[in-house]
Parts: structure tokens; C-alpha cells; sequence
């Protein structure tokens, strides 16, 4: 099938004005041994929080408690952006995904994946009833288009709360492939949606990705996809080469997000990789 730029529908991008927000844990609940569902309330979650079907990338900024002192520094706003006190520690903060929100129960939900090494993953370890974060964002929607007749979809436990709603989001019209490499068995979250994506399992227990291989070996359909992966940064590297240099798959048609990566603290999943 041959693309032309008339025909590839276009990613449409919805700015919001950036707000704080001191929320509390209104409860926790355990999807896997790794991974912990956090759902956030408080006054100062506004009905109109930005959530938007299909903006799936979403992401908001969490202030964490400092481990050691427990103090919760939230920074104010000045001309839409955080306004540092340079008479304050500076913050501690991470960027996750928008699970869910709930504007008639007032809910914000992430997912957190758990692990002993980081601020965050140590956080939501311990997290209880009545703790407290602060909350910005997101800065903006970025709201896929559902009018591509296939998906092909991947990435790590860290995207796997993008990837549940990419799942249950699309309509039932769009077809496809998710292809998750998860620690273990132990970590399969079932993923279900009115759309038909094959869900595909990888468990890497203890050795390096097979990601890559894994997508190699889908069969690509004769019409035309769309392709969305995020995770370690480094595992999608040579995922984005394939589908942009070997396939030449247009940007419109493939974006990669580097969640994380190794040996990394708090990456900026903004930035330009080398390879694009």
C-alpha cells in the first residue's frame, strides 16, 4: 500500500495549563507482585482534569516525600512552569503514566511499577491510606488517531498501564499485535478491549531483552500500521531502527518513548535520541 501524507491521519495535541495538586492515597491494590495500583483523591483534584479516550501517553509529574526526612516538597507555578524555592531542598519528582481518572468519584489512578532502587518504586512499596504527593500535569494530550486499520504495539512492564488503555481504547474496527516482555510469568496483567490485538507475552527472567526478535518475527499486514513502543531506552533502540530504517516506516507511523534507562536517574523521555 502506498502512503501519502493526506493519508496517514494526524496526531492532534491538546496543551493544558500546568496546576499543583497535594493529593492523598485513597487506597492501594496489588495487580501483580511487581506492579501496585495507587488511586489518588483530594480537593485539589478538579472535575476537568485533563483525560481525554486515546491520549494514552499522558503523564503527569509526581513530588515524592523524601526518603530520609519525609518532607514533601511541592513547588508552586509561575508562567506555567514550577517555580523553585532556592531556599527549599529541591524536590523529588517522576514522571507515570495516567492510569484511569474517575471526575464523578473525584479518582486519579497509576500504576506503579515496584522495585527497591528508586525514590518512587520504594514510595509506592510502603504507600498507605492518607499519604501524600503532589501532582502536576500533564502539560499536554497527545490524542492518537483510532482510524489506522492496524496497531502494532509493544514494551516493559513500565508501559504497561499505556498499553492497557491502548487495549481498551481502540475500537473495535482496528486489529493487531501488543507484544510485552515482562520480568516473569508472575507479571501477565490480562489486557482486554473491544479491538482485536493479539496480546503476546515475553518473560525475560533474568536475561537480556528479546524484544527486538519478538517483533522481528511479526508478520507485518499488507495494509497499512501504526507502531508505538516505550520502556528502557536502550531496549528500543534497535526496535526504532527496524521499523524506521530497515522498514522506513514514516515518523507519523512510529513513536518510541524511553520510559527509563539504565543507569539513568529520572530520564528525560523528552529528549531526542541519538538515532533519530
Amino acid at each position: 500500500m502506498t502512503d501519502t501524507a493526506a493519508t496517514i491521519p494526524e496526531i492532534e495535541i491538546t496543551r493544558h495549563q500546568l496546576r499543583r495538586r497535594v493529593l492523598q492515597v485513597d487506597r492501594c491494590e496489588t495487580l501483580t507482585p511487581l506492579m501496585r495500583r495507587i488511586v489518588l483523591t483530594g480537593n485539589d483534584l478538579e472535575p476537568e482534569f485533563p483525560y481525554y479516550p486515546m491520549a494514552i501517553a499522558d503523564h503527569v509529574k509526581i513530588m515524592f516525600p523524601n526518603p530520609e526526612t519525609g518532607e514533601l516538597v511541592v513547588p508552586d507555578i509561575a508562567d506555567n512552569r514550577l517555580a523553585m524555592d532556592p531556599q527549599q531542598p529541591a524536590p523529588i519528582f517522576r514522571d507515570y503514566t495516567v492510569r484511569d481518572f474517575n471526575n464523578k468519584t473525584g479518582e486519579l489512578t497509576i500504576d506503579f511499577v515496584l522495585h527497591e532502587h528508586g525514590v518512587a518504586g520504594r514510595w509506592a512499596i510502603d504507600a498507605k491510606p492518607g499519604d501524600e504527593i503532589g501532582v502536576f500535569g500533564p502539560r499536554g494530550s497527545k490524542h492518537y488517531p483510532t482510524t489506522h486499520p492496524w496497531y502494532i504495539l509493544g514494551g516493559d512492564e513500565t508501559a504497561l498501564p499505556a498499553l492497557s488503555r491502548w487495549i481498551e481504547e481502540l475500537p473495535a474496527s482496528a486489529r493487531g499485535v501488543a507484544v510485552i516482555e515482562v520480568p516473569s510469568a508472575e507479571e501477565v496483567q490480562e489486557l482486554t478491549g473491544d479491538a482485536g490485538i493479539e496480546v503476546r507475552y515475553l518473560y525475560r527472567e533474568g536475561k537480556p531483552s528479546r524484544l527486538e526478535q519478538a517483533l522481528r518475527a511479526v508478520e507485518l499486514p499488507d495494509s497499512e500500521y501504526f507502531v508505538w513502543m516505550a520502556g528502557e531506552a536502550g531496549m528500543l533502540r534497535p526496535i526504532r531502527r527496524y521499523f524506521r530504517k530497515e522498514l522506513g516506516l514514516p515518523r507519523e507511523r512510529a513513536e518510541f518513548d524511553g520510559y527509563w534507562k539504565v543507569g539513568t536517574v529520572n530520564l528525560d523521555h523528552h529528549a531526542t535520541d541519538e538515532d533519530d
